[in-house]
């Protein structure tokens, strides 16, 4: 049966030349086609625009086809390369920010820096006092203060090595750690966050050999806040006062104690040698890098994160 003729002629209209984009090019010799009329597939016929293709497009329809910086308020992105004038509310937003907490926390630095000059200071104290004490009695046992960099300085005494070292950030805690949820803390946003000094034990011998898998223990753990009150969690051999961090001001007196409690706890925990089926054998690696010898552990401590002195 021969093909209807309009059934031919309509059918090239389903496509626009939008469609069309990606095809070669029409012949020369073809005549040009004018636009043709929009139809439906089941009737060829003309249809009339939607309300949503007569409508002018919206700032959301223009947003899509841009990239670039984030815009609010319902107005269209930027193209690449031109950002959009940020709303005065974010600002704001950054600005309260940078006021509360960021000068909070150079305060609290300055506070840590402050206290952990002060522990350098009765260190160097305490080690004089201890050397004119034992050199009388033993000239071989050393007692010695060495300062590192302005955030670090150790102790040496016998054969133990105390590291004190003061972190560089401010950090906060869960609202269940520690003094986090006193009244005191609560009742100062500011208060949520502390600088910390950490006070860690070796044997003086790892550092002097480069023993560089021997363990190191952590004693004790300072925190200080923006009112230069204090923290002290560490291990149970500290012997030290409940933590109440409303009453807790840091001060000379308060740096001896927590030097000399952590030279106590250095000192009543002996270093424990390992079992002989333990040190039985040896790599090549361990033999260069000085682990040859028995290494000790010290067993004495023990250490709670939720446990304040």
């Amino acid at each position: 049966m021969a093909k209807s003729p309009s059934k031919k002629s309509a059918e090239p209209e389903l496509f626009t030349t939008t469609e069309t984009a990606g095809s070669p090019p029409a012949p020369a010799h073809s005549k040009p086609t004018p636009a043709p009329k929009k139809t439906t597939k089941r009737t060829g016929k003309a249809s009339k625009p939607t309300a949503a293709e007569a409508a002018p497009a919206k700032p959301a329809d223009v947003a899509a086809t841009h990239s670039g910086a984030t815009a609010t308020d319902n107005r269209p992105t930027a193209e690449a390369g031109s950002p959009t004038e940020a709303p005065a509310d974010r600002l704001n937003q950054i600005f309260e920010g940078l006021k509360q907490k960021s000068t909070a926390k150079q305060a609290i630095y300055r506070n840590t820096q402050a206290a952990f000059d002060c522990l350098r200071l009765v260190s160097q104290e305490l080690v004089v006092e201890l050397s004119r004490k034992l050199t009388p009695l033993d000239s071989s046992v050393v007692i010695e203060y060495r300062s590192i960099n302005d955030m670090e300085f150790h102790i040496r005494f016998s054969g133990d090595l105390l590291v004190f070292v003061m972190h560089s950030n401010i950090v906060t805690f869960p609202d269940d750690y520690g003094p986090m949820p006193s009244k005191y803390v609560e009742a100062d946003f500011r208060r949520r966050f502390f600088g910390h000094i950490m006070a860690y034990n070796f044997m003086a011998d790892s550092i002097k050999y480069q023993r560089l898998n021997d363990p190191g223990y952590l004693v004790g753990r300072l925190l200080v806040n923006i009112n230069s009150h204090y923290f002290l969690e560490g291990v149970q051999q500290l012997e030290l006062p409940d933590n109440d961090m409303s009453d807790n001001v840091i001060t000379p007196e308060m740096m001896k104690l927590f030097v000399e409690s952590a030279m106590i706890a250095a000192v009543n925990n002996d270093l424990i040698a390992p079992p002989l089926p333990e040190i039985q054998k040896i790599s090549v690696k361990q033999k260069l890098e000085n682990q040859q010898v028995s290494r000790g552990s010290k067993v004495g401590f023990s250490f709670s994160a939720q446990q304040t002195f």
